[in-house]
């Protein structure tokens, strides 16, 4: 169900803004926009208007439809990407062996670990052995 207002919202989102991008520009900030083209008829200003207007009032609800569905998972536990993590690459396969201890259980950093890593590999050989 949140999926699918996900993308209903990314999708009114995208033509939200190349509804406001369409437009033509008043307000010659920069003092460009103005003069004539395509989009200069009185009535496609009116129906640019409109579509902008019920974009933004879909944009506002699937918002709030949005914040209504994750304030009602909040008697779940909060889960992170973190947590689903793989194992590592030095992990046992085997299920019944020791988990590896946790990055910051005494092993320092992921800097660290690479630096051990290196180390127990010895010295790297040249790329071109001369």
């Amino acid at each position: 169900m949140e999926t699918v207002i996900i993308v209903i919202h990314l999708m009114i989102v995208i033509a939200l803004v190349g509804a406001v991008l369409i437009q033509k520009s008043e307000g010659g900030a920069l003092g460009i926009g103005g003069g004539g083209g395509f989009m200069s008829s009185r009535g496609t200003a009116n129906v640019l208007t409109r579509t902008t207007g019920f974009l933004a009032a879909g944009f506002f609800a699937t918002s709030l439809l949005l914040g209504v569905l994750a304030s009602s998972h909040r008697g779940e536990r909060p889960s992170s990407i973190l947590d689903k993590a793989p194992a590592a690459a030095g992990a046992p396969a085997t299920p019944g062996a020791a988990p590896a201890p946790a990055p910051g259980a005494g092993q320092g950093g992921v800097l660290d670990q690479l630096m051990q890593q290196q180390q127990q590999r010895g010295p790297a050989a040249p790329a071109n052995p001369q």
